[in-house]
């Protein structure tokens, strides 16, 4: 009998009787007025004068007003660069404890994102909050007495000067409050390596000793370890090693596209519950089965605010114009795409994290992730965000019966004109042909702004179908493999053409 389940199930249960109701926009109001308190004395508060903002009727309104957004390049040249000249009270009091490296999907050199003890404290937190949540699940007692496999990068951080450096899903595991050590795997040992094909491989030759109810992850790469312990053990499906295998948190990307990849791996269905963890912060969670969208953190040391995802207001670069509108949670409407925007107790202010999302339920704050504002696909007017993208790749495979567990596109320039080119990570036997005559009616269909813009610059669609482990050894040439790393869905052509020649050299 799993005596300690029913005890850990009974205490979630009980925590979710007794919890009040929420009201995310008043949980916000308290969110900003703390922020603004704490950061009132140091040099970015100082500089844009937080106590005058803080004595207003409306600090949401005066806040928007007097500080200017912020992206990774602009906040890091005026203000986190000081600390690393070892300048204290910058952005947020005191120094960080680490940063968070972080190469999103352009492949440049690593950001360095600060992370404070007060951030840790509150991902901490918000992880607590998730497992409460799996009480809206309805898991039988003995999935808590089972292992998570969490599988991102590196524990072992890099030592520099006064503070640690890692991704953040590395910053995170080496966090890991005690009593929780006792389930997590791979463990310690293993979870520090940080050569990604050798940890995998220790996974797989350890697979057998380990009771895995629930496993986390980057989709792609989940995908890559489960097959590694598959082919290991020259099995079906990875529940014969696992049976009690019952959930897995998906989190950093869109799992639609690689539900059926994914679901072939399984000999039958489990729960997949988003997440949304970036190097900025634990974002959102998905708190209930009802839905698959996720519910916005709004009690826990990050002030949201949404810009509407407008090209007017989007530059070339992906960043804001500065006087694009910035609405509060109070504002928005469902079914609209909004710039995300984040304040946080670890000094970014109005910082733009790249995200796009959309409102599923505004009463429950609870959302949708749905592109890049990089990966905006719009040089010829054709106006698709990832989340429509990702609609076209899915409509495909249940029309051809395929799998395509990853893509890549580009609005590119050929003789005759501008197409839209994709490669397509794919297994199936549809003709190219027939995927291009798809891809195009679908999209035609779906979205006007593109059915428009092929009556007049877009000449069409073109498709190349490719090993999908191209895209891996990409990202292992370009970043890193495992971790955050994930596929650029939409590159310009200076990219592409990189792109290219690369899948060409691998032929």
């Amino acid at each position: 009998m799993a005596v300690l389940g029913h005890i850990i199930k009974g205490i979630i249960e009980a925590r979710d009787v007794i919890k009040t109701e929420r009201n995310p926009i008043d949980e916000q109001k308290v969110v900003l007025r703390d922020l603004l308190e704490r950061a009132k004395n140091t040099k970015f508060g100082d500089h844009y004068n937080f106590e005058k903002i803080l004595k207003v009727n409306d600090p949401a309104e005066a806040f928007a007003t007097d500080v200017p957004y912020f992206d990774y390049n602009s906040i890091n040249e005026r203000w986190w660069s000081q600390l690393h000249e070892g300048k204290e009270n910058v952005t947020w009091p005191g120094i960080p404890d680490y940063y968070a490296l972080s190469s999103g999907t352009t492949g440049k050199t690593s950001k360095r994102i600060p992370v404070t003890q007060e951030m840790i404290n509150a991902i901490r937190k918000a992880g607590i909050q998730q497992v409460f949540a799996l009480s809206n699940f309805d898991m039988p007692p003995d999935f808590f007495e089972t292992g998570i496999l969490m599988l991102g990068s590196s524990t072992d951080l890099i030592e520099k000067d006064d503070h640690l450096e890692g991704e953040i899903s590395g910053i995170s595991a080496s966090n890991i409050p005690s009593w929780f050590s006792g389930f997590y795997k791979p463990g310690k040992d293993i979870a520090a390596i940080d050569d990604w094909d050798e940890r995998v491989q220790l996974i797989a030759e350890r697979a057998k000793e380990w009771d895995i109810g629930a496993i986390s992850g980057i989709p792609s790469w989940i995908e890559l370890m489960l097959e590694k312990v598959i082919n290991h053990h020259n099995l079906e499906n990875i529940h014969e090693i696992w049976p009690n295998l019952q959930v897995y948190t998906s989190g950093g990307v869109a799992f639609g596209p690689y539900e059926k990849s994914f679901n072939a791996l399984l000999k039958h269905p489990i729960t997949v519950i988003d997440t949304y963890l970036a190097s900025e912060g634990f974002i959102a969670f998905q708190s209930r089965p009802e839905t698959d969208a996720m519910q916005l953190i709004t009690d826990n040391g990050i002030y949201f605010e949404f810009v509407p995802f407008d090209p007017d207001y989007i530059q070339q670069d992906g960043s804001l114009v500065a006087d694009a509108p910035a609405l509060s949670l109070a504002e928005v409407k469902e079914g609209q795409d909004y710039v995300l925007i984040m304040s946080t107790v670890s000094g970014a202010w109005r910082y733009l994290i790249g995200d796009t999302i959309e409102f599923t339920d505004v009463e429950r704050a609870e959302i949708k992730i749905t592109g890049r504002t990089k990966f905006f696909l719009n040089t010829v007017g054709s106006q698709l965000s990832v989340n429509k993208l990702d609609k076209a790749v899915r409509h495909i495979e249940e029309k051809f019966d395929m799998k395509i567990s990853e893509y890549t596109l580009c609005a590119k320039r050929f003789d005759d004109g501008f197409y839209h080119s994709w490669y397509l990570g794919a297994e199936g036997s549809a003709e190219e042909d027939s995927l291009v005559e798809a891809l195009d009616e679908f999209l035609q269909s779906a979205n006007k702004n593109y059915k428009v813009a092929r009556s007049k610059a877009l000449q069409g669609v073109k498709v190349k179908r490719i090993d999908p482990d191209i895209f891996y050894e990409w990202n292992a040439k370009n970043k890193k493999k495992g971790g955050q790393v994930k596929m650029e869905r939409v590159m310009g052509e200076d990219k592409f053409a990189e792109w290219e020649a690369f899948v060409g050299a691998q032929k």
